[in-house]
């Protein structure tokens, strides 16, 4: 089994796969709880499945982009795990993870040559992290940050179909100009890393434990405390 821990989000999510399903799986959508949750929700499943860390893999984590707090609580407590139980580490694109839980992609409705795959991930503001796939699910716009405006994605020849989803696409519907675009409702989880990470696995592509980082895509900016006309 691999242990998925995702945390990229405003959701806390943990599971444990085989390479046919999901074991178990606990998740929580309160982005401020992350650290709190994440050790609890791993114990529980583990336990529900009556298995150590050692027995595990590997442990797989969603990589970024996303929240940087969210990141750096998940990815920490991956790399614990993986070098604790002297396990594999699997780092996986945010993106990707999504595109494997888009149902009408996993289930292959609609997949045509022209139809794109856009999971969007908010950035705060007008801001999105997004990537375009392909209906294979093979790269066509690499992962990248934006500022959403209405002619977003006009570079795109209208006859290709834009699928959006993920919880920054809703700031597209009434903005974004672009014909033949539709919506899909899709909420992340650590379940959806199932089958990119037993890829990963099968392929020897895994992280140095010592090294890895989060993928944050761009800096994170701290706010900075504005002094008051005294000084203070």
């Amino acid at each position: 089994m691999i242990l998925c821990i995702e945390t990229a989000t405003g959701t806390c999510s943990a599971a444990l796969c085989e390479r046919n399903r999901t074991v178990a799986l606990r998740e929580g959508r309160d982005s401020r709880s992350h650290a709190a949750l994440l050790t609890v929700y791993i114990d529980e499943i583990l336990r529900e499945a009556g298995i150590k860390p050692g027995d595990l893999e590997a442990v797989a984590v969603s990589k970024g982009p996303g929240s940087y707090t969210g990141l750096r609580i998940g990815v920490s407590v991956a790399k614990g795990i993986a070098f604790g139980a002297a396990i594999p580490l699997i780092g996986i694109e945010t993106t990707y993870l999504m595109l494997m839980g888009l149902e009408s992609f996993s289930a292959g409705k609609d997949r045509d040559n022209l139809t794109l795959y856009c999971p969007m991930l908010d950035a705060r503001r007008m801001e999105v992290y997004y990537a375009i796939y392909d209906s294979r699910g093979e790269i066509f716009r690499d992962i990248s940050a934006a500022v959403i405006e209405e002619n977003s994605f006009s570079d795109i020849p209208e006859e290709r179909k834009l699928v959006f989803f993920g919880d920054g696409a809703p700031k597209l519907k009434d903005l974004v100009k672009r014909k033949n675009i539709s919506f899909e409702d899709y909420e992340i989880s650590s379940a959806h890393m199932r089958l990119p990470a037993y890829m990963a696995f099968d392929i020897k592509r895994l992280e140095d434990v010592a090294y890895f980082e989060p993928f944050y895509l761009k800096d994170f900016i701290a706010t900075k405390q504005v002094k008051n006309i005294l000084g203070k």
